[in-house]
């Protein structure tokens, strides 16, 4: 099963865009230079082909290649948000945690991360233990895979709590001195600001001295005379 749909994508590699897509990523896997366009194609098809089971086994197949391209398609097959049941997806996404080194791969699989998280709020008490992991990216994960919660114009309350617990997990970060933690702590304020900016505020007025300049300046970047 595996071999087909990975030809699929090997197909329209490309041997330069590979070339320059390698030197970009930094990661220590094969690239074959396809673009996410086609991937999108390609990956919406086989959602409509496939049950929850064989999408669930082909991309588990598809992430053990170590392909940079076969890992995206991993992660967009199973970016969608309504799946039933779902607690399998949600097991198997978990279980690439150990293996992201790179950001355009853990953040195709955190985007499905996120709509089985609105799917199941609950499972935010599992993410809080990534936040605690020795391994930088999963940390990471922990801001981007909970982005939803800075996207609502109208939260309920309960989506106001699991806001600030998420507010919390960042707060215990800005000390992190690694740029891709600052970077994900700057992403999560910077998106929450167009939707709750008196949040962004009081925390960047707590915590914002300990922050790296960069990251600061970013999450306030739509704050432009709100922050004295």
């Amino acid at each position: 099963m595996l071999e087909a749909y990975l030809d699929q994508i090997k197909a329209h590699s490309d041997p330069e865009r590979a070339e320059q897509m390698a030197a970009y990523h930094k990661a220590d896997r094969t690239h074959l230079g396809v673009a996410n366009p086609i991937l999108n194609d390609l990956t919406k098809t086989w959602r409509q082909e496939l049950d929850v089971a064989a999408r669930i086994e082909l991309a588990d197949a598809l992430w053990q290649t170590n392909i940079h391209e076969g890992r995206l398609a991993a992660a967009k097959l199973l970016t969608q948000a309504r799946i039933r049941p779902d607690d399998a997806v949600w097991d198997l996404l978990q279980s690439w945690l150990p293996d992201f080194d790179a950001w355009a791969v853990a953040d195709h699989a955190c985007m499905a991360m996120q709509k089985r998280l609105s799917a199941d709020p609950s499972r935010l008490d599992q993410v809080e233990s990534w936040t605690k992991s020795d391994h930088m990216w999963t940390r990471r994960a922990a801001l981007v895979a909970t982005l939803p919660w800075t996207k609502q114009n109208h939260p309920k309350p309960e989506d106001l709590q699991r806001r600030d617990r998420i507010l919390g997990w960042a707060a215990g970060y800005v000390t992190d001195r690694d740029w891709f933690i600052q970077k994900s702590i700057a992403w999560w304020l910077r998106e929450l600001s167009k939707h709750d900016p008196d949040r962004v505020i009081a925390f960047l007025q707590t915590h914002g001295d300990a922050m790296k300049p960069f990251a600061r300046k970013e999450a306030g970047k739509y704050l432009k005379g709100q922050l004295e």
